[in-house]
Parts: C-alpha cells; structure tokens; sequence
C-alpha cells in the first residue's frame, strides 16, 4: 500500500519586500510505501521543510495532487490529520507543564477522554521510557527527554503515519542512537515514519530517500541503491591547479571531473589501482590525493555537479 504520492507538487511563496515570489518545489513526484523509514535529504533551501509543511497539512497545498493513505489532501484534509502524528523541529512542549500534562492536553486536541485518555498516557510513557518523568515538568528534560516526549504527543492519537522535520536537531550522539531505537521499533509496529534531514549519518538509517536539490527530486531509492549508481570509487585530487588539471585530464582520459570545493573529483572502477596512473602523468601538479567507495554526499555531488552545502535557509 502507497502511505504517501504527490504528483507535480509545487509551491511558490508571494513576492515580499525586496524579492519576487519564490518558486520553492518545482514539480515533486514521490511515493512512499507503508511500513517503512523515508527520509527526505537535502541541505537548507532545498525545499524539503516546505515539503513537510504540506505533507502535514500546515501550508495549504496550492499546486500538485497529494493523497496521504488514500485520503485526499486538497479536498479532505481533516481527515488527512485525523491518520497523520506531527513531530516538529522546534520544541512544541510547554515547558511550565509536567510531561503527563503536555500528553493529556495534547490528546484533548484529538477528542481522547476520561479513561481512554489516562490508558493511553501511561502506555505512552511506558513505551518511551518517561514514567519516573511523568510528573516532571518539561522545562526540567534533556534534550533527549524532550524529544522523546514530542513523539510520545504525536502518537497519542495512534496514527498510521508520523511526519517528523529533522527529528534529531540539537541531541548528542547517544540521544541520537536512543531516538533512532524508538524510530526502529515504531516501524516494527507498522508505523510509517517520514522524515527530513540534512545529516548523512541519519540518512543512511532510512530504508529509502529522496534527495531534494533546489525544489527538485535529482535521486530516490534505498541508500545502498543509490551509491551503487555511482561509476566506481571516488577519488579527490589536491592541486594548485584544478582548472589546468581538468583540462589536461580530459586531453588524456577522455572524459571530464568535477571540481567541487576547489578539489578535483573523479568517479572511477577500481580507484586504487588508477591513483598512480594519476600522480604519474600529473608530475609536480598533484599535491594530495585521496580515494574511497561512494558516500551519499557523492549521490548529490553526482546528481547536482557541487557539495552537499547549506547556502541559505528556505522562504518563509
């Protein structure tokens, strides 16, 4: 079953002050299949917040046809909120309220009451580890805390799908592997998790992505998927003249690296094995030279010819 298909989703924020309108998503075409981990990949400015706005019903959708577990978005969104649990990049706790208290007011939004309502508190704090925090007050959490509690709220209504913005900003490396365990064991659960990020390392725990570049997908797939689609491994090449290189490189071999970061790139099978044809026919120019099997940063270098770089954050 597709948890979530958009088809030529687009969006464009209104001219403000001193810009014109903004075309953020230029025509995003995606499915998700239930049951899994998908994340949505891209530096800041790619797009992808905005993508998870709409996704989860906060920005309404203007261009594209989306459907969420079958439901139409544009024409039943109350019913595309009553299936979907949010989990927000900025902290949406009040912090003057215990945990149990954030949770009991959150599922009042959701119309839970009386006993259901107490039943499904202590089942949330049982599962995230919260019950000697119960009655702690969130301004008192850690980080991790926090976040797990956000979660927690957004489960309470039990959804079939969690929509989660860069779930682990702010947490330490150990919060990070605790969050990824309740993410993990959510799925386990038949939990849809969609999510996005801007970090390699929590990419690479998805089951699939899409790589959003500029308001457009330019990869999808799982992650081993994707770095099997680049020629080989990855060699860097320092050297006082990338533009000089490039050219005479082409002259050689044949065909042309990239220059990314003011080092010359290059895709190439059995990369070990061709680094000393490099520093040979390259006498004086080469003045480092690294290699290694492909990352998911070298899918977008691929996909878009520049480093996966944080340039500006998206329009608001």
């Amino acid at each position: 079953m597709i948890a979530v298909k958009t088809e030529n989703l687009r969006h464009t924020y209104p001219a403000g002050r001193k810009t014109g309108p903004v075309e953020v998503l230029k025509g995003i075409d995606l499915e998700v299949e239930t049951g899994c981990v998908f994340g949505f990949l891209g530096p800041n400015g790619s797009g992808k917040t905005t993508l998870f706005k709409i996704l989860s019903t906060l920005l309404p959708l203007s261009n594209g046809d989306v459907s969420i577990l079958g439901t139409d978005l544009k024409s039943e969104q109350y019913k595309v909120r009553k299936k979907i649990g949010v989990v927000f990049q900025s902290p949406s706790l009040d912090r003057k309220l215990t945990v149990r208290e954030n949770l009991k007011h959150h599922g009042h939004l959701y119309g839970i009451r009386g006993g259901e309502l107490q039943s499904r508190i202590e089942e949330m704090l049982v599962k995230f580890n919260l019950v000697e925090k119960g009655n702690v007050l969130a301004e008192n959490l850690s980080g991790g805390q926090k976040r797990r509690v956000e979660i927690a709220k957004g489960l309470m209504h039990r959804p079939e799908l969690l929509i989660m913005d860069e779930p682990s900003t702010g947490l330490d490396l150990g919060a990070r592997r605790s969050l990824w365990n309740v993410i993990t064991s959510l799925k386990d659960e038949g939990v849809t998790i969609l999510l996005t990020t801007h970090l390699m390392m929590e990419a690479e725990l998805c089951d699939r992505l899409a790589i959003i570049d500029q308001g457009r997908v330019v990869s999808t797939g799982s992650p081993d998927e994707m770095k099997k689609t680049i020629g080989g491994d990855i060699i860097t090449i320092q050297t006082p003249d990338p533009d000089k290189f490039i050219e005479i490189y082409h002259e050689k071999f044949g065909d042309t690296p990239l220059l990314v970061n003011g080092r010359v790139r290059i895709e190439k099978e059995r990369g070990h094995e061709f680094v000393p044809q490099i520093v040979e026919s390259f006498p004086g120019m080469v003045t480092g030279v690294s290699y290694g099997k492909p990352t998911l940063e070298d899918v977008f270098i691929s996909a878009t010819g520049r480093a996966f770089v944080s340039e500006t954050e998206e329009a608001e």
